[in-house]
């Protein structure tokens, strides 16, 4: 009797230390275990890759917003700061003058079968002649249209602002091409050496512009008995343009002698 009373405890101790153990395998060496945090792992990483994809694209988005908005103000700082040095020099001439830069936009075309002619958000009662510019390069220019400002932009027969090519400073004067991705300079003296890859500029002697505008670059030339032509690519691209500088120099009035 006491044989069988031993031997069923010694039983149910081995059975309880047996599920013990077994607990304890089943906790440490679950395989289903490693794959459901290696699910987890997986799941958490692609989601904070997602997160952070969405993140870096809404930033870029912002970012381009930004830059579309303040690329006005920088073509405007950009531009006016190329400008102003030679409006300084403009002004401690002997015979004194004032300039002014004005910041426009483009209204719309005057008439559809010709880009060149356009509409702008200024008034213009005078009959002077202004300077266009566009991202630091001369444009074209603005007359006076029925008290409206009338921009004819390079590439325009009657946009014509007087030039200097090249290291000697060839004089001439812009006009438009039958090739409207180009321009002409006309009137150039034959006994100016000129050749291509020249770099046109302002002259300033028409009072339209300053000196030293750059205009484009020569790319061919054509010599006449007295007189030279070239044709110039522009840097400006006027046709794309929604916006431009207007240069205005102005005549300071001298004061009178005392009496």
């Amino acid at each position: 009797m006491n044989k069988l009373i031993f031997f069923i405890l010694f039983l149910a101790i081995s059975l309880g230390y047996l599920f013990e153990v077994d607990e304890m395998i089943a906790r440490n060496f679950n395989p289903f275990e490693s794959i459901k945090r290696s699910y987890i792992n997986t799941v958490v990483s692609i989601q904070e890759t997602t997160e952070k994809y969405f993140k870096q694209v809404s930033t870029i988005e912002e970012l381009q917003k930004e830059n579309k908005e303040l690329r006005p103000y920088k073509v405007l700082y950009e531009s006016a700061h190329n400008e102003l040095d030679s409006v300084l020099k403009t002004i401690n001439n002997p015979k004194g003058t004032t300039d002014q830069i004005k910041f426009v936009n483009v209204l719309s075309y005057i008439d559809f079968d010709n880009f060149t002619k356009v509409w702008l958000d200024m008034e213009k009662k005078d009959n002077s002649i202004l300077g266009l510019i566009s991202d630091g390069y001369a444009a074209g220019i603005v007359v006076n249209l029925q008290g409206r400002a009338k921009a004819l932009l390079n590439g325009n027969e009657k946009c014509n602002y007087a030039i200097f090519i090249g290291e000697n400073k060839a004089p001439g004067i812009i006009h438009g091409s039958q090739n409207k991705h180009e321009l002409i300079a006309k009137f150039v003296p034959i006994w100016f050496d000129i050749k291509e890859g020249d770099e046109v500029i302002t002259s300033g002697m028409d009072n339209i512009f300053f000196e030293g505008l750059k205009v484009g670059r020569v790319v061919s030339i054509k010599k006449m008995q007295d007189i030279q032509e070239a044709t110039i690519v522009p840097y400006a691209n006027v046709l794309k343009q929604k916006s431009f500088l207007v240069y205005k120099k102005e005549k300071i009035k001298e004061n009178e002698p005392t009496k």
